[in-house]
């Protein structure tokens, strides 16, 4: 559930970023959050289906997976979330800590392509936000791990050419059902109808 302690943890990495934005950070050492209206809606996705396994593909300082994992806190699920920099390995610890989720949520440090091949299938909902070049490589390494109905939310459709051919892409695998949502960066909500 979204507790004032997940609430104020989210709220103070919102102020994190807009300082680091106007403090002209370079974006390589920002955290890149997905925003409020795109963690709401990965809150709701979590939430929705008991047990919920999710896979978060670059977990930042944690602000996405504090949000998926309040929502998979709710629904009785976890989160594991891949993210290779140690800078943000050590922040993202903090945050979940500090949001009194990292019991819900477990880090796999390294590689996100040598992590992927070590996990058990099984998750239901995935979000990818990591390096854009590499989004239809994670996508194709991941869908192993999913199972028809399993849902892939994908960040920056509006910000990024790379991440919009990427959601041409689904919107034309007759294997998926894929729409654009506009809230935040842009979204691309993929279902899997067969793998």
């Amino acid at each position: 559930m979204l507790d004032d302690q997940v609430r104020g943890v989210l709220a103070a990495l919102e102020e994190d970023d807009a300082r680091e934005r106007a403090a002209g950070v370079p974006a390589a050492r920002r955290s890149l959050p997905c925003g409020p209206e795109a963690g709401r809606l990965l809150f709701a996705l979590a939430a929705s289906s008991a047990g919920c396994r999710v896979l978060e593909i670059g977990g930042s300082r944690g602000y996405s997976t504090i949000w998926l994992a309040a929502g998979a806190r709710l629904a009785r699920g976890s989160v594991v979330s891949l993210e290779f920099d140690a800078v943000k390995i050590a922040a993202w610890r903090a945050n979940l800590a500090n949001a009194g989720l990292d019991g819900v949520a477990e880090l796999c440090e390294g590689d996100a392509f040598a992590s992927l091949e070590q996990l058990e299938p099984g998750f239901q909902l995935v979000f990818l936000d990591a390096w854009k070049d590499d989004y239809e490589r994670y996508f194709a390494t991941a869908r192993p791990l999913l199972r028809p109905g399993s849902v892939v939310v994908a960040d920056n459709v509006d910000t990024n050419p790379i991440v919009a051919a990427y959601a041409a892409a689904r919107q034309a695998d007759p294997a998926l059902v894929s729409v654009t949502v506009p809230i935040g960066n842009g979204l691309e909500v993929t279902t899997l109808t067969t793998l």
